[in-house]
């Protein structure tokens, strides 16, 4: 078919923004704003460790991002409030012609805490996705934060070679920068195979908790990471723990960090790991 020279030919994209924020109440914490725009949704508020800790199930009902999606997640967690932040499957970044994005900004204020513990990332081969992360820790506040990310679909016999991947993770607590990441990935670079690089594994993971460790912890999960389906590995830096992981399914990659967080988590945040009911379904 043709269009006239000035017909000019889009695709349809979403522009979602989702606001949350969250506070202390006695002995409990309880969402204290709750604003969306698009498709972006948190399901209803859960207690299942008690009132102290506030678990929202974030949704984007579409189900996967395209070429000129927009995301933008702002979540602050007010003084001494405790939130837990998950999402009920895998986000789904699909081939595009052009770019598109996510932005998140997490804000923890003293004494507060702040668990950001989504499912897998796939990015499909010839997607290009752009996700930027800034988190801001005042005082003494706590993080556990991880993400994993699954390049191309091995299942179905896709490799990543098209379109690229490109992550952006800044942490400052009181204003001084913690953590300055950068990753690029474009498809079929020889980094995928490299042993260097991703070492022809199409999964990588990373979890970054604030505080410090002892020695006999550090080996304990350093065990974890000696796992077959895993090759991981952890790190003890001022204020921070960092864990990474290459996997070949992004099932084994979540499980490695959900094994971490069930040893982290009595150890830094003084509670059991109780995984939210949503992981099983």
């Amino acid at each position: 078919m043709n269009f006239p020279a000035h017909t000019a030919l889009f695709t349809p994209s979403w522009h979602a923004e989702l606001e949350l924020g969250y506070g202390r109440f006695d002995a409990t914490t309880r969402p204290t704003l709750r604003r969306h725009k698009g498709p972006l949704r948190v399901q209803k508020h859960l207690y299942a460790e008690g009132p102290e800790v506030c678990q929202h199930i974030i949704v984007h009902p579409p189900g996967g991002i395209a070429g000129g999606d927009r995301l933008d997640i702002s979540t602050t967690v007010g003084p001494n409030a405790w939130v837990q932040l998950t999402s009920p499957g895998a986000a789904k970044w699909y081939r595009a012609t052009g770019a598109a994005y996510q932005q998140l900004e997490l804000k923890v204020a003293r004494g507060a805490t702040l668990e950001w513990l989504p499912q897998e990332t796939i990015v499909f081969s010839e997607a290009k996705a752009e996700l930027t992360t800034r988190i801001d820790l005042e005082g003494d506040a706590r993080l556990f934060y991880w993400d994993v990310v699954a390049l191309g679909r091995p299942a179905s016999g896709e490799r990543f070679d098209q379109g690229y991947f490109q992550a952006h993770l800044d942490i400052h607590r009181d204003g001084k920068l913690l953590w300055h990441e950068r990753q690029r990935v474009i498809g079929d670079d020889g980094l995928l195979d490299s042993p260097i690089g991703l070492c022809g594994k199409p999964v990588f993971a990373t979890l970054i908790v604030t505080g410090q460790i002892d020695a006999a912890l550090m080996e304990r999960c350093r065990e974890l990471a000696g796992h077959a389906s895993v090759r991981g590995d952890l790190s003890q830096l001022p204020g921070l723990i960092i864990a990474r992981c290459l996997a070949d399914e992004a099932l084994h990659a979540r499980a490695w960090l959900i094994d971490l967080w069930k040893l982290l988590r009595p150890a830094l945040l003084g509670r059991e790991a109780l995984a939210p009911r949503i992981w099983n379904t």
